[in-house]
């Protein structure tokens, strides 16, 4: 019991913890590339591995979270990916799908430039540094941001460790620690981008799984979050 109970912290403590593991990776790797040539332009190409870093990070994600499961005996039903009686699949993706295009759009139009404002007042990463680091590379970026996190992400947060939260904590407890762990997944994008996507994304996709309980409406509704901050940035770079 008390080894289950460790591996739930220990599992929703993975992304970040691992994200620092990718970035100190790819910092020895470009160290040594680039030996004898100009050691100034080894944060930048750290910087613009990042959509690689991500992907490598999802996989490592859903790896974890596998073993997770199975040390545990849990199914993907367990975790949310199932309809209740009643429910209809079509329904529980556009009642996920309206939230998360919604947020998209906050997100465009309103939320970036606030973003950067914080971020020119205090962060500890530059102003307006997320859009150009996530833009380094679009098809890596693409597929961790639409194909893989989406599934990965839910499954964790929403999935596997909302609902052992709920079992542990009163639901405003479970609620804030989970969007606490999701927020800090994004610890690379700076403080206000953690308080950012915490708040703006965590606690929505948060309600979605516990009113429908299932992952399924959380998961169209982050699905739509990315595809349409890929399109964005892809548009965005390409401008």
């Amino acid at each position: 019991m008390k080894e289950n109970k460790s591996r739930l912290w220990w599992t929703l403590l993975a992304a970040p913890l691992l994200a620092l593991v990718l970035i100190v990776l790819a910092s020895v790797y470009f160290g040594f590339v680039t030996q004898g040539k100009d050691p100034a332009a080894i944060p930048q190409l750290v910087v613009d591995s990042t959509p690689y870093q991500l992907v490598a990070l999802q996989i490592w994600l859903l790896f974890i979270l596998m073993k997770s499961m199975k040390r545990e005996g849990l199914s993907w039903k367990d975790l949310g990916w199932k309809l209740q009686d009643g429910q209809q699949l079509w329904r529980e993706i556009l009642i996920g799908a309206v939230p998360g295009v919604v947020i998209a759009l906050l997100y465009i139009f309103a939320l970036t430039p606030a973003l950067v404002s914080l971020q020119g007042i205090w962060d500890y990463v530059p102003a307006g540094s997320v859009l150009t680091a996530l833009g380094a590379s679009l098809i890596p970026f693409a597929i961790a941001d639409v194909l893989l996190a989406p599934f990965v992400e839910e499954s964790i947060y929403r999935g596997y460790g909302l609902t052992r939260l709920l079992g542990k904590f009163s639901q405003p407890v479970a609620v804030a620690l989970s969007v606490f762990f999701f927020g800090i997944l994004h610890w690379t994008g700076g403080f206000w981008y953690i308080v950012l996507v915490g708040l703006v994304a965590g606690v929505p996709f948060a309600y979605l799984r516990i009113s429908r309980k299932n992952v399924i409406a959380p998961f169209a509704a982050h699905l739509a979050l990315n595809l349409i901050e890929t399109i964005f940035i892809i548009v965005r770079i390409g401008a």
